[in-house]
């Protein structure tokens, strides 16, 4: 059975699931869609075209769902889609997307702590963690199993691969490639995430293989293109190794140093 506050102004065309708690004066407008076993805590805004996965919760003055801030946008029906079990934190503002994607979209499992920010069209992945005040621009990507350190700006179109960890206070202008560590500034490789990926039970081949195929790419001189190959050539059987070059094919933005 929901709970719902009698000072929340729910509009009769929202979808509510069961067993869902809305907190004092929040707003959930028409066409928002929200699955079972959700928590809404107190003066949360819903906007129209937001969908909350199950088991969320979304605490004290969140914002999610308004108008991208973009001044080419005019009015076109677009959503925010949030996966199941993500907690979103006190005044964190999430955006709905631009024509470009027509979607924003958050995966499971994910934490965006307090005062962080998600902009139109931005794409993140399942157990993605958002520290306090991280910003991220338009069209920003991030893949599973990132975690990013707080009050640091991430620039539009930015790519930020799997399994990397970006330290706090830092600014990301440019792609992160994925497993690895990234501090300093200007932003730079710090070495492979070791201790994350032994927790998620990456073999001492696979740690081998990346932080050989990171040597390639980083110390021997090689242009991006010369190591793509030379990687490509070395570690056809590792996953992640293809992963990794995958990424490094489709770097827009050019990738940390």
């Amino acid at each position: 059975m929901s709970e719902i506050h009698p000072t929340a102004i729910i509009d009769s065309k929202a979808e509510i699931g069961n067993n869902v708690s809305v907190g004092p004066y929040t707003i959930i407008d028409a066409d928002v869609k929200i699955a079972d076993n959700v928590k809404i805590g107190p003066h949360v805004q819903i906007a129209s075209g937001t969908e909350i996965g199950e088991g969320c919760k979304i605490y004290k003055g969140a914002v999610l769902g308004t108008e991208p801030q973009d001044l080419k946008f005019e009015n076109e029906k677009t959503f925010l889609v949030i996966g199941k079990n993500t907690t979103i934190r006190e005044f964190a503002t999430l955006n709905r997307a631009t024509t470009h994607s027509y979607y924003t979209r958050i995966g499971d499992n994910c934490l965006l702590m307090a005062y962080s920010h998600v902009a139109h069209d931005c794409h993140i992945g399942n157990n993605v963690i958002l520290a306090n005040s991280v910003n991220l621009a338009g069209h920003v990507i991030i893949e599973d199993f990132v975690g990013i350190g707080g009050l640091t700006p991430v620039h539009q179109f930015v790519k930020i691969g799997t399994q990397s960890f970006i330290g706090g206070g830092l600014r990301i202008p440019k792609d992160v490639p994925p497993y690895i560590l990234a501090m300093g500034e200007p932003l730079q490789f710090a070495g492979l995430n070791k201790i994350g990926l032994v927790r998620r039970g990456f073999t001492e081949e696979t740690l081998s293989a990346l932080r050989n195929s990171y040597k390639i790419l980083y110390r021997q001189n090689n242009t991006i293109k010369e190591a793509i190959q030379i990687i490509s050539e070395s570690y056809t059987s590792i996953p992640e190794v293809m992963h990794l070059v995958d990424f490094l094919k489709n770097c827009d933005r050019g990738i940390i140093r």
